[in-house]
């Protein structure tokens, strides 16, 4: 099922800003998983929730900057009906 809601209004309500080379677009940032080894922290993985017209075509390596904080994309997937993308980011 489409996503029905004007994504402007979407990304307002809950997006901060990002911006990857010349493009600047709202996101949706998320922290969903840490990777933990004997009690220390040693890596966290993000997500970040955007227009696929915006960060679609960001690859592996790439660089982006979310909310003031620098970031390197790990992996792109489209979401459900392709309009959002959902990167896996990586402080860098």
């Amino acid at each position: 099922m489409a996503f029905a809601e004007d994504l402007d209004i979407f990304l307002a309500d809950f997006g901060v800003s990002c911006t990857a080379g010349a493009t600047a677009a709202q996101g949706i940032l998320d922290m969903p998983s840490q990777v933990i080894s004997d009690g220390m922290v040693l890596t966290t993985d993000y997500t970040l929730t955007a227009r696929t017209s915006a960060f679609g075509s960001l690859i592996r390596g790439d660089s982006i900057t979310v909310d003031g904080t620098a970031y390197t994309v790990r992996e792109t997937m489209l979401l459900d009906d392709g309009k959002f993308v959902q990167l896996g980011i990586q402080k860098t």
